[in-house]
């Protein structure tokens, strides 16, 4: 069976406020500022415990759907579900447990998760908050920081998940 390493998952939860110090910060935290018109009299007033906890809650969420994306395996694993696999010794369990011996390891090098961050930052982050940001009249600038950061988040998180999940 498949099982989800809960160690993994935190430590992919916490790569967003990790790239996010760094990216918003001394990366382009002048320019992401005057994008979005961010004034440190605003940063002042927020509650920065509330952000953080908020952002890992968010960053476990986005490991723990980035886990099918990036373990082929796992969607061997849901087509096989309700069929018997979980019975010891079934046909489908005898089955899945010889795939897993055979190609368990296939495609699961960091590199290979990386490579599938970087689309879902193309193909997910892009699409949702370049639509989000042009309603709000925002610039290109200010869209390709901010999927950016995302998508490098995403490639580290899909890096760690693949090659130690």
């Amino acid at each position: 069976m498949i099982s989800i390493n809960w160690i993994v998952v935190l430590a992919s939860g916490l790569v967003p406020l990790a790239v996010g110090a760094l990216w918003y910060g001394p990366v382009f935290g002048k320019a992401w500022m005057a994008e979005s018109n961010m004034t440190m009299e605003k940063m002042q007033g927020a509650n920065m415990m509330k952000i953080y906890g908020l952002t890992l809650v968010f960053g476990i969420l986005l490991a723990m759907a980035l886990m099918p994306m990036v373990i082929h395996q796992m969607g061997v694993f849901s087509v096989l579900q309700n069929t018997g696999m979980e019975t010891p010794g079934s046909e489908t369990n005898l089955y899945f447990q010889d795939f897993i011996s055979k190609y368990g390891n296939n495609f699961r090098t960091f590199k290979h998760g990386a490579f599938h961050g970087l689309f879902a930052g193309i193909f997910v982050f892009l699409p949702v908050m370049a639509t989000n940001a042009l309603f709000e009249r925002k610039s290109w600038k200010y869209i390709l920081i901010n999927v950016g950061f995302w998508a490098v988040s995403a490639m580290i998180m899909g890096g760690i998940i693949c090659a130690w999940a």
